[in-house]
């Protein structure tokens, strides 16, 4: 579609779609934060076109979720939004200047990630916890598969039997903005694939070859699938407050950086894009030092 002011929020989307291969959540979020915006300059300004917005709507809106209580996280990722699209307008010369150039981010008081302690884990895979069928194979594959690798669930739902390489043991990962990376297996893991795979090709009926897990019927996992697996089990052995899929990949991170693991080395395997965004595990690190410290020291 031809880009015009009218059109720009469509191009724009489009654009992350498909040039930059954004993630569909990601893409969502983008969609309702840019609406949003939208909406709010038509309520207030009589005007619905975002590319004709000055700095003085944008701290406008920004002024009207503080006071509704939202979250600075929550302002930070629209003011994300907003800066990512005007730089595309600017890009496509359709605005002169942005008026997102004087807007500050709010404050983010750092938190530092959950994660499962080694023991807990250990725990999870060493006593019989799973069902004796193919429901509960699913479910330790699932388990493991996320602590041994940090992949997120989204790369876990698309995970093919063709991504695993058992002579180089490795696996193929597509990340976001369909990057790829290879991560290596440990053997027992590669152990616990073959074996499942096994029992998957054992299944009765007409059963998905393509992705790695399936349910008892045959068909590719859902991703609440995942979600509630994790829960399910970590609920056994960890009382931290959250216990979704992104917490082992935490774990996982945290895991690697205790042991004295290369942060470089840790980002590849997390597929981040910089090394900032690896960091924080070193801190989780530091923290159980001073702990010890605090508990073993007669000066502390």
């Amino acid at each position: 579609m031809p880009l015009t002011p009218e059109t720009s929020i469509p191009s724009f989307l489009s654009y992350l779609r498909f040039q930059k291969r954004y993630a569909q959540h990601t893409l969502l979020s983008y969609t309702h934060d840019l609406t949003s915006f939208e909406q709010y300059l038509k309520e207030t300004y009589s005007d619905e076109i975002p590319a004709r917005a000055t700095p003085v709507m944008v701290r406008s809106w920004l002024a009207s979720m503080r006071e509704s209580g939202i979250q600075a996280r929550t302002i930070n990722r629209k003011i994300s939004a907003l800066k990512s699209f005007y730089k595309y307008l600017l890009r496509e010369q359709l605005i002169e200047d942005s008026p997102m150039s004087a807007i500050l981010s709010p404050k983010v008081k750092k938190r530092l990630p959950q994660y499962v302690e080694k023991q807990d884990m250990d725990r999870l895979f060493q006593e019989d916890m799973f069902p004796d069928n193919f429901k509960g194979e699913t479910q330790r594959l699932i388990l493991q598969i996320l602590y041994s690798t940090g992949i997120r669930r989204s790369e876990l739902l698309n995970l093919k039997e063709q991504h695993i390489d058992f002579s180089n043991q490795t696996i193929k990962v597509l990340g976001k903005g369909s990057k790829e990376r290879l991560i290596p297996v440990n053997a027992p893991l590669l152990t616990l694939i073959r074996a499942y795979r096994e029992l998957k090709n054992a299944l009765n009926g007409e059963t998905d070859r393509e992705f790695l897990l399936v349910n008892e019927k045959g068909s590719r996992v859902q991703s609440g699938f995942i979600y509630s697996t994790v829960k399910e089990y970590l609920s056994k052995v960890t009382t931290i407050q959250r216990r979704s899929p992104h917490i082992l990949r935490h774990t996982f991170a945290t895991h690697l950086t205790g042991n004295g693991a290369d942060l470089n080395a840790v980002k590849e395997l997390l597929g981040h894009s910089s090394l900032a965004a690896t960091q924080v595990y070193t801190h989780n690190h530091i923290e159980k030092l001073k702990e010890i410290h605090k508990k073993a020291h007669p000066k502390s």
